[in-house]
């Protein structure tokens, strides 16, 4: 099993309206995965979700940190970020 060259953070909207933030290196294989309740306790309770984002990086640091800095942020700059996103 070779490592992956893609790496992604990708944001989530949770069926109570909230963003659920994470790396991965398949964000089509990890949406089914939060949706059928496999490996996330917080998006368990708060199914179905959507991926309303995702970033691709080379490496997988770039993309962890990219994580951090999206879920240390308030609610509102979570909004700011996602909408400014949708622009570029």
């Amino acid at each position: 099993m070779g490592k992956s060259s893609e790496h992604f953070f990708y944001v989530l909207q949770c069926s109570d309206g909230s963003y659920y933030g994470g790396y991965t290196t398949d964000v089509v294989r990890r949406e089914k995965e939060h949706n059928a309740g496999i490996r996330c306790k917080y998006t368990k309770t708060r199914r179905p979700v959507k991926m309303i984002h995702f970033e691709k990086f080379t490496t997988r640091s770039e993309a962890t940190k990219a994580e951090s800095y999206f879920k240390h942020l308030t609610r509102r700059a979570k909004e700011v970020y996602l909408a400014k996103e949708e622009k570029e």
